[in-house]
């Protein structure tokens, strides 16, 4: 199906093709047809297919059908995290160039008071993350009553990351499901989401679409067996003999993802962390060096794993196994993506190979496996100093009175004084009895009047 058969405003239809859509993709052939008719939608597809522009497309013709005079939102988009916040505003934008409504993303980590006078300024459309969101519903910056739309997009992850309260909260606030239109978009659509969808949404109608491939067709898989202290030597050398040009590397913990960053840039391969306590600036202009190609590896926790569109990314590395089956679907989802090819490799080291058997059957399907050779492995590399624990940034602190080695207060230091004078001993009692004191008994004194005891 075409987005020109469809009917849709010319102006939607504009910024349609400016974006260079031409064909829509499964996903979008068969929610459009439901959501355009006015009905709820609740859709469930692989990662990068195109959940994105097929809410936003109904969205954008909703709004413009329908003409409020009144400066309010009248549509409002909930996503987990800021990354896909902004990638979603990003994506409005650009849909929605020539629809002359305004578009305002609201999350956390950036100028606090712009976006607030952004929406008391007035926006047609919010997208945003539960958190701030609430902030400023608190502070009645902004009503929800005039929602006329509204859109969750990863659903599940919004059970993983606990905004599940957060996202009943503002639910709450909106007009009854039946007064408005709901879609819910996610990769993945367990019994907790469908739950959620049936008490918010007015009778959705469920959209799956190859629900038994959960993987993209494109991404080529594969799987090394390796030891903890040979991952990096194989990292490297699967770097050297690859040649990645635009990689994304993932990792389970912060202090981990700092230290391969130390190694990689000490070797030769420039890259950068994107973590989850990066400050959101910070990150936005690592993700836009990324995606200009200025930034040829970026190492990243789970927080950069769903939501993220970013063209030409060749391949996806596991340095660490994911402990949750879907986070590995999300992972390798960051390549071959809109009908694009990529590679996906993963190195599951003594600790992550416990997780390749849930992965596989999540999955339903077996990740090839290849046993690198010893040419492969790079063991003539620089070493860097692990990063420390917070634990133990703490203990070495001055004045904390703990040493680095035992961790532990040292003894008092002894005065001269005290050291140089002994102690007086400590004096004995006598044995025996004799050497007691015997305690006198108090005779009780006879009330007056008694007589005496012959």
């Amino acid at each position: 199906m075409r987005f020109d058969e469809l009917n849709l405003p010319e102006q939607l239809l504009r910024g349609i093709t400016d974006a260079g859509f031409i064909n829509c993709t499964p996903i979008q052939e068969q929610t459009l047809p439901i959501s355009l008719s006015g009905k709820d939608v609740a859709g469930q597809a692989q990662t990068g297919t195109g959940k994105t522009a097929a809410f936003l497309v109904t969205l954008l013709t909703k709004l413009m059908a329908s003409k409020d005079s009144v400066n309010r939102p009248r549509a409002l988009i909930l996503a987990p995290t800021r990354e896909l916040v902004v990638q979603i505003e990003a994506d409005a934008q650009q849909l929605g160039a020539h629809c002359g409504l305004v578009i305002q993303a609201i999350y956390g980590g950036v100028d606090y008071m712009k976006q607030k006078n952004a929406l008391r300024d007035g926006a047609d459309v919010i997208v945003g993350t539960p958190g701030r969101l609430i902030d400023y519903l608190k502070q009645k910056v902004y009503t929800l009553k005039g929602i006329e739309m509204l859109v969750i997009d990863e659903a599940d992850r919004m059970f993983d990351l606990g905004f599940i309260a957060d996202l009943r909260f503002i639910l709450r606030r909106l007009p009854p499901f039946d007064k408005r239109q709901n879609l819910m978009f996610s990769a993945t659509l367990n019994h907790r989401v469908m739950e959620l969808a049936y008490e918010f949404m007015n009778s959705p109608e469920k959209v799956s679409v190859t629900p038994e491939s959960m993987t993209a067709e494109r991404v080529e898989q594969l799987l090394f067996h390796v030891s903890r202290k040979e991952k990096f030597p194989l990292l490297l050398g699967l770097l050297r003999r690859d040649g990645m040009e635009r990689t994304m590397i993932f990792i389970n913990t912060k202090r981990e993802a700092e230290h391969l960053h130390n190694l990689l840039n000490a070797n030769g391969f420039p890259c950068r962390v994107i973590s989850g306590d990066v400050e959101q600036r910070k990150r936005m202009k690592i993700l836009e060096d990324f995606k200009d190609g200025s930034l040829p590896i970026l190492i990243a926790t789970d927080v950069a794993s769903r939501g993220l569109h970013i063209d030409g990314v060749s391949h996806v590395i596991n340095y660490d196994m994911p402990q949750d089956c879907e986070d590995y679907v999300h992972r390798i989802g960051r390549t071959a993506r809109a009908g694009a090819e990529g590679k996906a490799i993963s190195l599951a080291d003594e600790d992550g190979a416990f997780f390749i058997e849930a992965i596989e059957d999540y999955i339903k399907d077996k990740i090839p496996t290849e046993w690198a050779e010893d040419e492969l492995f790079v063991n003539d590399y620089v070493r860097t100093a692990r990063p420390k624990r917070v634990q133990d940034l703490k203990r070495d602190k001055p004045g904390t009175g703990r040493t680095p080695d035992r961790g532990r207060p040292p003894a008092r230091p002894v005065k001269a004084k005290q050291a140089a004078e002994p102690k007086p001993p400590v004096p004995e009692s006598p044995a025996g009895a004799e050497g007691e004191k015997k305690k006198r008994r108090r005779r009780k004194k006879k009330p007056a009047g008694e007589p005496a005891a012959n």
